[in-house]
């Protein structure tokens, strides 16, 4: 199901998982990778289209991000938002013109509805822009399909090359056919079929997971949120009990939540259950720190050394199972992505813990989807919605 992809490529937009939700979302898989991606990466995806995202540079300076200009020429249909519509403005010829406003505004667009682009997108439509660039003139063999009252060039397209450029931000609420405009490039111009689901999606990670695992015997770190939970049924349907849980209870819980914790997984699935209780030794190392940055990067230590002591105990151990999601990569900085907040996910272990490998099979999506996987495996409504305690 994969081979139908669609590609964002990030020009360092925050928005962009946003985006990349909004096409999962019409049942199309789509991934998020840095805008500097090599041609070569990008042909061995093969994807049915390309998405490049806004972002908050100014395309005239020199130090101004660039994707490889071969990616225009690929033949693969792309949807240019924003500061990459200035992009492939610039590099294909055309003229943009940037100011120092960085305002978004609700702004009101007219736009050809013979495009394929628009097709069912009202005449007359409300969309989410930034003023802060402007198209002056359009590459060559472009020609305009939205325009506002005051600015001229909102929206062009090259319908020989399958190439769209559009000044406003499609995946806001604020641009109200938005979701139409996204569906329309999916499907009338990368004629994507629509197949991916969350119920088969889920089959494949754990057709993947007893391919990778075979034999060997996996360690999940279970901490009883959702994203470590789901995980852990997943290897569990794979595995079965070559998959051991520890759940370190660390005292941070709401009440009573390690009782269910170890209600549910000691009882209701196909795997060996170990409970650590932990409380002092986490409270110990907690004391008089304040900072949440810092607290987080302790408890993620803590976990790690917990399960190394319980490793030893168990013996040997091939790999170790983490919840890490799609926005923990992105927002820990990887990838080039602009760092929102560390994770105790990412980033691997020290040298000297003793597993072969980490499995991360939630690595590719994102928090809602992670929610509806757990639905299709099974799990409890309670442990599927229950949010993060006490919380970022």
């Amino acid at each position: 199901m994969k081979n139908e992809m669609i590609l964002v490529l990030n020009f360092g937009a925050h928005n962009n998982q946003l985006l990349a939700r909004k096409v999962r979302e019409s049942n199309v898989y789509c991934e998020v990778l840095p805008y500097n991606t090599s041609i070569e990466k990008i042909k061995n995806l093969y994807p049915r289209g390309i998405i490049l995202t806004g972002g908050p540079d100014d395309i005239n300076q020199p130090d101004a991000p660039k994707c490889d200009p071969k990616i225009f020429s690929l033949g693969i249909p792309i949807l240019a938002i924003g500061y990459g519509f200035q992009l492939m403005t610039q590099v294909l010829g055309g003229k943009v013109s940037t100011s120092n406003g960085q305002e978004y505004m609700e702004t009101k667009i007219n736009i050809d509805r013979n495009s394929k682009l628009f097709k069912d997108v009202s005449t007359n439509t409300s969309c989410w822009m930034k003023h802060s660039a402007s198209i002056n003139t359009y590459a060559p063999g472009f020609t305009t399909i939205g325009k506002s009252d005051s600015i001229s060039i909102v929206a062009v397209e090259e319908t020989n090359k399958k190439l769209y450029g559009i000044q406003f931000h499609p995946e806001y609420p604020q641009t109200i056919e938005g979701n139409k405009i996204i569906h329309n490039f999916l499907y009338n111009i990368c004629a994507c079929s629509g197949t991916w689901n969350m119920g088969e999606f889920t089959k494949e990670i754990i057709q993947s997971l007893r391919d990778k695992i075979g034999d060997k015997k996996v360690l999940c770190a279970l901490s009883g949120g959702v994203d470590s939970s789901v995980a852990a049924v997943m290897v569990s349907k794979a595995v079965g009990k070559q998959l051991t849980c520890i759940f370190v209870d660390h005292g941070l819980l709401r009440k009573n939540e390690g009782d269910e914790v170890e209600e549910i997984f000691s009882k209701q699935y196909d795997l060996n259950f170990i409970r650590v209780n932990a409380q002092e030794r986490f409270y110990k190392k907690l004391a008089g720190i304040t900072d949440p940055e810092e607290k987080r990067k302790i408890i993620g230590e803590e976990f790690i050394r917990v399960f190394e002591e319980e490793a030893k105990k168990i013996g040997k151990i091939d790999f170790l199972v983490q919840g890490t999601i799609y926005p923990d990569i992105i927002e820990s900085g990887v990838d080039d992505s602009s760092v929102i907040k560390s994770h105790h996910n990412v980033g691997g272990l020290p040298d000297h813990v003793d597993f072969k490998e980490i499995i991360e099979p939630l690595s590719s999506l994102f928090k809602d989807e992670v929610r509806k996987a757990g639905y299709e495996l099974g799990i409890p409504a309670n442990l599927v919605e229950r949010q993060p305690f006490p919380g970022p």
